[in-house]
């Protein structure tokens, strides 16, 4: 029987593109981007790449994945090079990598393995330590049977029944048990959030999140925004634990700038579902920041890509601000980008230099401020239940008494939440919005 061996820091990366010809006949193009990304998750995971095998199959091996040949040319690798670990760029199933991992003699891990080990390896709040630990777990449970493989299988009949059925029933109780208790802390975690979100709903502080492919620039950019000194390097994942902080736009207004996890293409399911309550921050944002490093020649396969998690997440309905980066690359010139309306539609800036920043501060108060019915209300004294929806959103900034017993409330609200009381209580010709410059300095 083969005993799963134990992995190190040497690593033999394997990256087989599976290609499919269409039907009109045309040739496969290979995608070598991804293999880039591949072995620059490697290094970010902190391994030694030892060797690197390429490839191209039509369709995966249903045993293998890979074919006999690709089987023999890694095992002559690994026998000359004192190999720990063998990673795939592509996903495998539990079934090839126990057959890969029997032919081979030395640990197997996929793609989505791997980007685990970096989210491991890169969590520091309670929550992102709860949030991995489930996504490993879920992970893992498809894959318990091959620890165990050194151990008897029962059999039916007296003298063959051994004790490997029976550990396997136990490891498996044991993760579910696990897996429960993560789910249940998380819980916790996710209302004690849930307050703090709002919290500052009921304030009328407008959230602005941080999107972006993974090493596009979003750390530096909000270190630069808030004059803050979270973590930020040229490497996938620097950052993975979400962090707020204030940011002070024109005209004295406030908002807070979240910033979250670098997205990735073909992102582990297991991560995205855990990582659902920190994602959230971004679904229930009042503005997205959509940060792309321009100087990527990928960088239109990376908008698409996250641009899937979004949709994924149930974040794509947002308003997006696109922030052009790292234009001290390219020679690109600061500047806003306008649809035909007006409205700012991308910035391009540079993080590391800070040009640009006081075009992306403009357009972001803009884009926060037109999202936003601010201005004055009339209401009469027979309308005291709309008074009271007000203040329990926290909507009022400022309340006058009139003489004829009538009220007047500054109130910021959200214009679709503006929209749905103007339905209900048929307020537009008591608002006085306003004036755009206003608006934008109305929120304390």
């Amino acid at each position: 029987m083969f005993d799963r061996p134990d992995s190190g820091d040497r690593a033999l990366l394997v990256h087989i593109d599976v290609q499919h010809a269409s039907q009109k006949g045309d040739q496969p193009v290979e995608l070598t981007d991804s293999r880039e990304e591949f072995v620059e998750l490697a290094n970010s995971a902190g391994l030694v790449v030892v060797e690197l095998v390429t490839g191209t199959r039509q369709r995966p091996d249903p045993r293998h994945f890979i074919g006999k040949g690709k089987i023999e040319e890694i095992a002559f690798l690994l026998e000359d090079n004192d190999i720990d670990v063998v990673l795939f760029g592509q996903r495998l199933s539990p079934s090839q990598e126990r057959n890969l991992e029997s032919a081979l003699k030395v640990r197997v891990l996929d793609r989505a393995a791997l980007i685990l080990d970096i989210f491991a390896q890169r969590a520091r709040t309670f929550e992102g330590k709860l949030q991995v630990e489930l996504a490993q777990l879920t992970h893992l449970s498809t894959r318990l049977v091959r620890g165990w493989t050194h151990l008897e299988r029962q059999k039916g009949g007296i003298g063959l029944r051994g004790p490997g059925e029976t550990q396997l029933e136990t490891d498996r109780r044991l993760l579910n048990d696990r897996v429960k208790m993560l789910k249940q802390r998380l819980v916790k975690v996710r209302k004690q959030r849930e307050q703090g979100r709002s919290q500052r709903n009921k304030s009328g502080i407008a959230t602005v999140a941080l999107v972006g492919y993974t090493n596009a620039g979003k750390s530096t950019l909000f270190n630069r925004l808030t004059s803050e000194k979270v973590y930020a390097a040229d490497q996938l994942f620097a950052t993975l634990d979400p962090t707020l902080r204030r940011l002070t736009l024109n005209g004295g207004n406030t908002a807070v700038l979240a910033d979250t996890v670098g997205f990735i293409s073909d992102l582990p399911p297991q991560l995205v579902e855990a990582f659902l309550s920190t994602l959230t921050e971004t679904r229930e944002a009042d503005l997205l920041l959509h940060v792309i490093d321009v100087s990527d020649d990928l960088k239109e396969q990376r908008i698409a890509d996250v641009d899937e998690v979004l949709d994924t997440i149930g974040a794509d309905s947002v308003p997006q601000l696109v922030v052009f980066n790292k234009i001290d690359r390219t020679g690109h010139a600061a500047r806003i980008d306008r649809t035909q309306d007006g409205n700012a539609q991308a910035v391009w800036v540079s993080a590391v230099s800070g040009e640009g920043m006081d075009l992306l501060i403009e357009a972001i108060t803009e884009r926060v401020a037109k999202q936003r019915s601010i201005g004055w209300l009339s209401l009469s004294p027979e309308q005291g239940r709309l008074r009271a929806q007000l203040f329990n959103a926290g909507a009022v900034l400022e309340e006058k008494a009139e003489n004829d017993g009538s009220l007047m409330l500054r109130i910021d609200v959200d214009s679709i939440d503006f929209a749905k009381m103007d339905r209900e209580h048929n307020i537009s010709n008591q608002f006085t919005p306003d004036s755009p410059k206003l608006a934008a300095s109305g929120r304390a």
